[in-house]
């Protein structure tokens, strides 16, 4: 065999990091979004007006604070059946009970409650899903809100073994989609939200190290919660080829900004000052979920859903903090890694790869993480 021939028969050199340009246009993609997100969101009113909403069952992870917090006290106001799925369910009522307070008088009483869910453990999610599904009713909205980026911390891991932003922001979020499909089937049109963000632009994920530890890739809580964010958008957009259309369950993820969240809880005190100083740039709360509600009751996004499968785009729908569509980056468009990912967070999870379609077909699956059968 020739030279020439050998060199062409080997394979392909594995990818290790975003390539400088690359790096380059996602990091003005996240300078881009904090500086000039008020301009481009200046034709959004605040709070975000909602269509009618009262037939309308949704699950909103990690709503005691910041985004979803609002998120839900705006859904139920709106007369949505809300759920709150939380680690802290004492702290859900609480907030409850002083949401119907100050609702008392202006109409129905809100239709929300409090279930447990902590991300932190996959054993967690399945109990919830299971609980959730028990009740055979359907599920309209599943927004995956609850997000941690614990920025300057030592890299640490769950109670699982999986480092804690990938487990957070990816692995649980994507167990509770793919378990809740019963659901969401029955609810169906119905709609998978992820609360995503601009900085998996600067993101990058080997699935054959999801958890950063291999020494190829130095651990920064950067690159664990950057790696994340781009690692829920490709499974989601396999998932998005994977729904077929007649089952009516849209798949979005979107940017909600940059926002004044309990993030901030998370930074060092010089950068929490910093953060404090730039009130101008950075969205409340309020401002920060309306893409997410957007995303969750606009009419038109089963429309939209519907337009990029027919074109069979890559990747799926992605909104930005204008409640505008936008297009996530240029290695969220990478089909084999979306692929390789996919099948490896399925594997971490303890599903197997044809959960999906068995969910789809009406059948059982059953989960690592899941209640052991006697």
């Amino acid at each position: 065999m020739s030279e020439e021939t050998a060199s062409s028969a080997s394979p392909a050199k594995k990818k290790e990091s975003l390539g400088w340009m690359e790096w380059m246009i996602g990091w003005s993609s996240v300078f881009g979004e904090i500086l000039f997100q008020r301009i481009t969101a200046s034709h959004l009113q605040n709070p975000l007006p909602l269509p009618p909403v009262n037939d309308l069952t949704c699950i909103v992870t990690g709503s005691t604070s910041g985004i979803g917090r609002e998120t839900a006290r705006q859904l139920a106001e709106a007369g949505a059946h809300v759920v709150m799925a939380v680690r802290n369910t004492k702290a859900a009522q609480e907030l409850i009970q002083q949401w119907q307070n100050e609702w008392s008088g202006r109409g129905l009483p809100l239709n929300i409650e409090a279930m447990e869910l902590d991300l932190l453990s996959l054993a967690s999610v399945a109990r919830f899903a299971d609980a959730w599904n028990a009740r055979s009713g359907p599920l309209h909205v599943l927004i995956n809100n609850a997000g941690i980026f614990a920025m300057g911390e030592a890299q640490k891991f769950s109670e699982d073994g999986y480092e804690q932003h990938m487990q957070v922001n990816h692995l649980a979020p994507s167990l509770l989609s793919v378990l809740l499909l019963p659901s969401l089937i029955r609810g169906s049109p119905s709609r998978i939200i992820n609360v995503n963000s601009v900085m998996h632009s600067v993101g990058f994920v080997d699935p054959d190290d999801m958890n950063v530890v291999s020494g190829s890739r130095k651990y920064s809580s950067l690159v664990g919660y950057s790696s994340s964010k781009l690692a829920q958008i490709m499974f989601s957009s396999i998932l998005f080829k994977k729904l077929p259309l007649e089952t009516g369950v849209s798949v979005i993820c979107l940017s909600p900004g940059v926002v004044l969240t309990n993030v901030a809880r998370d930074l060092s005190r010089i950068l929490q000052f910093l953060y404090a100083l730039i009130p101008y740039f950075i969205f409340s709360p309020q401002e920060g979920c309306r893409s997410t509600l957007f995303s969750a009751t606009d009419p038109q996004i089963p429309e939209y859903w519907e337009t990029l499968k027919n074109d069979d785009w890559p990747v799926c729908p992605f909104i930005s903090q204008d409640c505008r569509p936008a297009n996530p980056s240029e290695e969220s468009h990478n089909t084999e890694t979306a692929q390789r990912v996919w099948e490896k967070t399925l594997e971490l999870v303890g599903l197997p790869l044809d959960a999906v379609e068995k969910l789809i077909e009406g059948e059982n699956v059953k989960c690592r993480y899941g209640a052991q059968e006697e």
